[in-house]
């Protein structure tokens, strides 16, 4: 999906998501110690808000103008703290090692030779901080490629985690169930998660 389709998406709704933090994100980060972050498709914003409200310095990025007007909106107590970009991070990569945490919540990274994008996310990541991804568990998907989604296409934590070299170390990698209610319309209980830090 392209920024128009994203932002016809976001126009359907007076609200896409909850404006809650993603579960994974609040289980993993809430122990690290605040510093620069960059939220990974950050749509209306709840992750960005709530890493900015517990100290954080946040990039949030995404490609739909729609979804940062509206995080933009819902932040005002935090504006100072957040910095909303439109950007397509599978385009242009994010600066090398400028952020403590890169985080990307159920953002479809397409798989692709080189894994350029990719690595541009892991290059991101200053050395001894962390990467975290969560991903749907795929055994939730809607069988048969239901709406012409193939998750095969799309790049999975665990094969993220394959890899990262040795200067990684892997802290978390998983299958494990939501913290929070399945979107409504849909079938996803379980989250795969991981999450990796960078030597220093």
């Amino acid at each position: 999906m392209g920024e128009q389709s994203w932002d016809e998406r976001y126009r359907s709704r007076d609200r896409l998501f909850s404006g809650d933090p993603n579960g994974v994100l609040v289980t993993e980060a809430a122990g690290l110690p605040p510093g620069q972050a960059l939220d990974v498709g950050c749509g209306e914003g709840g992750d960005a808000l709530w890493l900015a409200r517990r100290g954080w310095l946040v990039t949030a990025v995404d490609i739909s103008r729609v979804a940062l007007r509206r995080a933009a909106a819902a932040g005002a107590d935090v504006a100072g703290r957040v910095a909303w970009r439109h950007a397509d991070l599978t385009a242009v990569p994010p600066p090398a090692g400028a952020f403590d945490l890169v985080s990307a919540q159920y953002f479809p990274l397409v798989r692709e030779p080189g894994h350029t994008a990719l690595r541009g996310l892991l290059d991101a990541v200053a050395p001894g901080g962390t990467l975290l991804f969560g991903s749907h568990d795929t055994a939730d998907l809607p069988p048969d490629h239901e709406h012409g989604f193939d998750p095969d296409a799309y790049y999975r934590p665990a094969e993220i985690a394959g890899l990262l070299d040795d200067g990684w170390t892997v802290l978390v990698a998983e299958t494990r169930p939501r913290t929070a209610p399945a979107p409504a319309g849909t079938r996803h209980t379980r989250d795969t998660v991981l999450r990796a830090r960078r030597g220093r």
